[in-house]
């Protein structure tokens, strides 16, 4: 069995490669998914995830978090997501690879993004905004400028700018152009893709805003409560999800349904879908996009699958 740390997770699995991975892996069937849930049994607020992933007739993926969110009070602070990934024969049960799982989370759930905006977004777009400056931030970067060549400028907004200008440090130290937003409202009028990858429990963009053709990428937003962009950009924006299963589950999607801003039926098509050219995707240069990224294991197994073709 190999054992990849963060560092070779990330080295193994460039964005190129990793994008056209998963889009070859969209072609085939939806795998088998699940997650469970279980908290702390001693009434703490931390929570461990197991989210196990079987796809006909190939690999099993088990994707196993630890949720710890006092780690960063701990000394010396430790992250509070962490785990480990593991990929398992599908015809023998047999371990074939064990991964950190903060790397492949942050690399499966950048790619999944990706790709969206590869097939969704315009092919001249220049200006990237990313809205938060969390772990998950710099890796967005990076992955829709290899999804979107065409994009020359990185904006970097956080409610907390000292952090907004460490990604933008680091981003600076790869060659990318990359600059620090101090007013959110007008990056949103100036992007022609908007990433949102925070933890906000009330919306950050307005589509008001947002100018004609934009793609707007929202990923923060998993549980009922949260929200990344307000009702007026879901009911401008023609509506994709990386899958059907679990887009009822993010508060993006579902408080717009719920205030009548959109409907279920707006969701226009899923990754497999756009992917396979059952369901068109962008149709008009004006046409804005939104893309809500929803995660699952069926994800962890294609990149952990893709990690696993590394190894020769």
């Amino acid at each position: 069995m190999h054992v990849f740390d963060a560092a070779a997770v990330h080295a193994a699995l460039p964005w190129p490669f990793l994008i056209e991975a998963l889009r070859k892996a969209h072609f085939g069937p939806m795998p088998l998914s699940d997650v469970v849930v279980q908290s702390d049994p001693a009434g703490g607020e931390a929570q461990f995830v197991t989210l196990p992933g079987w796809a006909p007739g190939g690999p099993v993926v088990v994707k196993m978090v630890g949720v710890f969110p006092h780690n960063a009070a701990l000394q010396p602070p430790q992250p509070a997501v962490q785990g480990l990934v593991a990929l398992f024969d599908g015809k023998t049960g047999g371990p074939l690879l064990a991964a950190d799982g903060a790397a492949m989370t942050a690399r499966k759930t950048a790619a999944d993004s990706a790709l969206g905006a590869a097939i969704l977004a315009r092919e001249d777009v220049e200006d990237l905004l990313i809205v938060g400056a969390g772990a998950l931030a710099p890796h967005f970067a990076e992955a829709h400028m290899a999804a979107r060549p065409s994009l020359r400028r990185v904006t970097i907004w956080n409610r907390t700018e000292a952090r907004a200008e460490a990604v933008t440090a680091a981003l600076r130290e790869k060659g990318i152009d990359a600059t620090v937003s101090d007013d959110l409202d007008r990056s949103v009028a100036g992007a022609d893709v908007v990433s949102c990858v925070t933890m906000s429990d009330t919306a950050l963009v307005k589509g008001a805003l947002l100018r004609p053709g934009a793609h707007l990428d929202l990923v923060g937003a998993y549980l009922p409560h949260l929200r990344e962009a307000d009702d007026a950009a879901l009911a401008r924006g023609t509506i994709f999800v990386d899958s059907r299963n679990n887009m009822e589950g993010g508060g993006d999607l579902s408080q717009a349904v719920a205030s009548g801003a959109i409907a279920w039926e707006s969701v226009k098509a899923d990754l497999f879908e756009l992917v396979q050219g059952k369901r068109e995707g962008r149709t008009g240069r004006d046409q804005i996009t939104v893309f809500k990224n929803n995660g699952g294991a069926h994800l962890d197994l294609f990149t952990a699958s893709a990690l696993s073709e590394t190894l020769g």
